[in-house]
């Protein structure tokens, strides 16, 4: 046991001292604001009520393929995030500055909420270019806002979205080291599962199907 577990003793040792490395390094020359306002945008009690006022507001027809996997993700993500911490229990880096957490599972390193729901983000809106650009396409047509203020070709603009929201996760995740919040491999092992609950979101938790689903199953009961 002793042998096996040598190597991921290895791993974790040469995680924590890099990361500590590169938060030596960099964090004095990157303003404390910058880093503070990449968290709060990735903060699940930013992100989750802006998804569920988004779903209720009158936009919400033509973007609910998107905005209800992205709503359902959140939630998705809030609880693998809390399971896997409490699973492994990993500190976050002694040098962490103080932070408030939220739930007792925050106060554990691995893996990188932040990080995961950055990541899950910029998953669905590049798989959801095509509905993005139609939905946008939509609310052109019919005036308002869009047609008065957002001018362009709607391919470019969403393909300039999904590269901004791309560097977004990055930058964020990168804080996450830079700032003393996580060591490098809870912020790869965060990203990692931001893109799978991308995926799965993106394919299996849509509220017109989940909808379809449950009216599916009472349409059975109610012949059986």
């Amino acid at each position: 046991m002793a042998t096996r577990s040598s190597p991921l003793r290895h791993l974790l040792t040469f995680d924590a001292k890099f990361s500590h490395f590169l938060h030596s390094l960099f964090n004095s020359y990157l303003p404390a604001s910058l880093h503070l306002v990449l968290e709060l945008s990735a903060d699940f009690r930013f992100s989750f009520p802006i998804t569920l006022a988004l779903c209720l507001s009158p936009l919400s027809p033509s973007l609910i393929p998107f905005l209800s996997p992205l709503l359902f993700g959140l939630l998705l993500d809030l609880s693998f995030v809390g399971l896997i911490k409490i699973i492994f229990r990993r500190p976050r880096p002694p040098y962490n500055p103080h932070m408030s957490a939220a739930v007792s599972a925050d106060n554990y390193s691995f893996p990188s909420g932040h990080a995961s729901r950055v990541f899950l983000v910029a998953a669905l809106v590049s798989l959801s270019a095509n509905t993005i650009e139609a939905a946008l396409a939509e609310l052109r047509a019919s005036g308002g806002f869009v047609h008065q203020w957002i001018a362009g070709d709607d391919t470019k603009l969403v393909g300039i979205v999904v590269v901004a929201v791309r560097v977004w996760a990055a930058m964020t995740a990168l804080s996450r080291v830079l700032l003393g919040r996580h060591f490098l491999i809870d912020v790869l092992a965060g990203a990692c599962l931001g893109v799978f609950e991308g995926l799965l979101a993106f394919q299996f938790l849509r509220l017109e199907e989940l909808l379809s689903l449950l009216l599916y199953q009472k349409v059975g009961r109610g012949r059986s």
